[in-house]
């Protein structure tokens, strides 16, 4: 930075934490995780409704840690590591996609295909084999040259 402080404490960035602020990440953390896995225990939704529902979460978690922790907002001691990480999400979720698509290609190149009826169908358990007592059978003598 251009600027100096004598007292290490009266840093910008050292004066923007506050436990207030951290028992509030906590508690929102916290409140958003418990309703994701809610979501995903449920298993209720469809598909896409998961996705979303899963996805939204997500972004509120990572938003409430951006501000909270990282204290990303644009303020003069803050503005430069949020442009960063403004500038860092595009190409994180552009190196995702890609790997996803990546994969994926890979996947329907190298896998051998299965009858669409297999795959949705879940699949049933064996019924237990049954102990089958053994045939006791007479060894025949052998025959006399």
């Amino acid at each position: 930075m251009t600027h100096s402080v004598d007292n290490p404490l009266h840093h910008p960035e050292v004066e923007q934490a506050s436990f207030a602020g951290y028992l509030a990440n906590f508690v929102i953390t916290v409140v958003v995780m418990t309703a994701a896995l809610w979501v995903v225990g449920d298993k209720s939704l469809s598909t896409l409704g998961f996705i979303g529902w899963t996805t939204l979460f997500a972004v509120v978690a990572v938003l409430v840690q951006a501000y909270f922790l990282l204290h990303m907002n644009w303020s003069k001691a803050q503005v430069w590591h949020t442009v960063a990480m403004l500038m860092f999400i595009p190409l994180f979720v552009v190196m995702i996609g890609l790997t996803a698509w990546m994969f994926h290609g890979l996947y329907e190149r190298t896998m051998i295909a299965m009858p669409p009826h297999t795959m949705a169908a879940p699949m049933k358990r064996a019924a237990p084999a049954q102990a089958v007592p053994p045939v006791s059978q007479p060894v025949p003598a052998p025959k006399a040259m």
